[in-house]
């Protein structure tokens, strides 16, 4: 079905087409645009609410700003979905997050519009800042815009950006987007003080009449215009706190204003252009603006699926049996179940509750289940913290965001010794999020840190007895127990919950010739590619690992003294992963044996299905069968000639 955007915005082929047009028309493109984002999402899904909301401000930076000389830097992409519209991509949006399609995030390869590439939070301020500096050294008179959202603004790095910006003379604009939301609902200190701002007399209205009321008084010597600008200060300081946060980093702060006035917008964007050095502009817009449903449950609609656009109704699969359940419910239902057990037992998420299910938690034990905002350090010294005094902490982070706060991991938690629990969620490829959300790394940098478990389950009832062995009082070392995003392959998954000691693995099949050993959810590609390969008269050995650090030494060195030909399948990279821990200890013993590594290969993935790029990587069920029948070629020869 062809999706056709309204007559203005038809258009518009770049920002050149748009500053064609009169400033009155803008909220004609407005509305355009908004109904083409709802039309194509709809249709063919992504994210939703987080670029409904700034579709007046997408609009007016493309109006105002000589883009892409001057350079806009959108924290957290899957609110640039308008940007990417107005910049020469609105015939191919439709193939937004899909496999060779557009990404969902601004990507620098994909546009020079995209001036820098973003997937994580809270990096727009430190990037534009990094601009507006590198411009200033060249001479040129080059605009840097940041486009933060008020959840970003939680993140430590926005915190370290501005504290540089305000002590620079950068030339550039930081526009917090307030709709106190990032995913779920913003939480903490700053939120407060924000509300604050948004509910008490605009700043900026006060400061201009306390400027006109000065400027009316005699200027001489007893009484100069420089007097009146300090004394203007002080009352502001005294009358109203909105600007202490953000003047007092030296931020000229401007706002509160309406985000969702177009004509606004242009004109305070214009003046704004005009002024030097660091500012901030503090707008409201509402998440999922246009769309009523989306505006009423921001969450839900934050990336809801395909969808009716007329009734609203959420496309969801059916099935004639009962089918798996998400590996993180598994973790949402399963925490609290050792926590009513437990007292002890604490679970902290970096502002994704409901995407890793800790919400179930934080309705029910609302004081042992904590988000703590877009600060993932923050959310592991804290766990460190609360394990010095006993507690058993499970750290529930995105495997991709956990990178940001690897420093903790090592200084705070490993060297410390101390028995935090990291369940990695979304490990593996992670689909149409793309290059910036896979979990491909964690295996090879958390394997590689002393006193580090680290372990994946094959299945939902393996999660669920890792999770019961980490929080035992036995289990003294900080441990990760990742999961691929989305479902399992158990849909009877709640058995009774058992130990598993430490560094043991499984052996789920004996074999012939050849042996495959796999760790985690891959475990189940590996046992069916056995199956049709036993069909074939070649009979592969399967070993569940469960651990790739400690290693199950007894296991490999059975495997190692009757199997000449091993593979290893993993979601995780193939350079320092668990293929790499098994090459490692076969040349520890000195062991002689064929061995292929398959997993995420040393390349950038893009996005796609979790399917289609599994296939890429060539470890998904056919890759693994392709792998055994190469490396047992000889035998097919010999069993079809001999």
């Amino acid at each position: 079905m062809e999706i056709l955007p309204g007559t203005l915005l038809q258009t518009i082929q770049s920002p050149a087409d748009l500053k064609g047009l009169s400033k009155e028309q803008l909220l004609q493109v407005c509305n355009e645009l908004r109904q083409y984002i709802i039309d194509v999402v709809s249709v063919h899904g992504g994210h939703f609410g987080a670029s409904l909301g700034v579709v007046e401000l997408s609009v007016a930076l493309h109006y105002v700003f000589n883009t892409p000389y001057d350079q806009l830097v959108w924290d957290v992409g899957h609110q640039a979905y308008g940007h990417k519209i107005l910049t020469g991509r609105r015939d191919t949006f439709y193939t937004n997050r899909k496999y060779g399609g557009l990404s969902g995030f601004p990507r620098r390869a994909e546009s020079e519009y995209d001036s820098f590439g973003v997937g994580h939070s809270s990096t727009s301020i430190s990037a534009a800042l990094g601009m507006a500096i590198a411009a200033k050294h060249k001479g040129e008179d080059r605009k840097s815009v940041a486009i933060i959202g008020d959840g970003a603004m939680t993140a430590g790095l926005a915190f370290e950006g501005m504290n540089h910006a305000g002590v620079s003379d950068a030339d550039m604009l930081i526009i917090l987007n307030d709709n106190c939301m990032s995913i779920d609902q913003n939480v903490g200190a700053l939120k407060e003080y924000l509300t604050d701002i948004t509910t008490s007399q605009t700043y900026n209205k006060f400061k201009d009449d306390i400027w006109k009321a000065l400027g009316k008084l005699p200027v001489g010597k007893r009484f100069s215009r420089e007097m009146a600008s300090k004394l203007e200060h002080s009352i502001k300081g005294f009358v109203n706190k909105s600007s202490n946060l953000f003047e007092a980093l030296n931020l000229r702060y401007f706002g509160p204003i309406d985000g969702h006035n177009v004509t606004k917008l242009v004109d305070i964007l214009q003046d704004l252009k005009k002024i030097p050095g660091p500012k901030l502009l503090h707008i409201l817009t509402v998440k999922g603006k246009g769309y009523a449903l989306a505006e009423k449950d921001q969450t839900k609609w934050h990336a809801p699926g395909l969808f009716d656009k007329i009734t609203g109704e959420i496309y969801k699969k059916k099935f004639d049996l009962p089918q798996p359940p998400k590996y993180q419910d598994v973790f949402g239902y399963t925490i609290i179940e050792l926590a009513e057990k437990n007292d002890k037992i604490f679970g902290i998420t970096p502002a994704m509750p409901t995407g890793s299910s800790l919400k179930f938690m934080m309705d029910k034990m609302p004081d042992r289940a904590l988000d703590v905002g877009i600060c993932e350090q923050h959310a592991v010294t804290l766990s460190a913290g609360m394990a010095t005094q006993g507690m058993k902490v499970f750290c529930n982070i995105y495997s991709s965001f956990m990178q940001r706060a690897y420093d903790q991991v090592v200084h705070d938690v490993a060297i410390q010794n101390l028995p935090v629990i990291f369940c990695l969620d979304r490990a593996g490829l992670v689909g149409e999020d793309g290059a910036t959300h896979h979990g491909a790394y964690d295996i090879s940098y958390m394997r590689c840190v002393p006193n580090m478990i680290v372990s994946a389950p094959m299945n939902e009832c393996e999660l669920r007895n890792l999770m019961y062995t980490a929080q035992l009082d036995s289990t003294q070392n900080p441990m990760v127990i990742r999961y691929p995003r989305g479902e399992g392959v158990m849909p009877e998954w709640k058995k009774e919950l058992q130990e598993i000691k430490i560094g043991t693995g499984r052996k789920l099949k004996d074999g012939t010739d050849i042996a495959i050993l796999s760790l985690g959810h891959p475990g189940n590609f590996a046992a069916a590619a056995i199956r049709d390969l036993r069909t074939e008269g070649l009979n592969p050995a399967h070993y569940d690992m469960r651990f790739a650090k400690p290693l199950d030494e007894t296991l490999l060195h059975e495997v190692f003294s009757k199997y000449p030909k091993v593979i290893t399948v993993e979601d995780g990279t193939v350079v320092g992963g668990f293929g790499s821990a098994i090459l490692e200890f076969v040349a520890a013993h000195q062991y002689h044996a064929e061995i292929k590594i398959l997993g995420i290969p040393d390349h950038i993935i893009e996005q796609g299905t979790c399917k289609e790029l599994q296939k890429e990587a060539g470890y998904d069920t056919n890759g693994i069968t392709m792998a055994v029948r190469e490396m047992m070629s000889s035998k097919i020869k010999t069993t079809t000639f001999g």
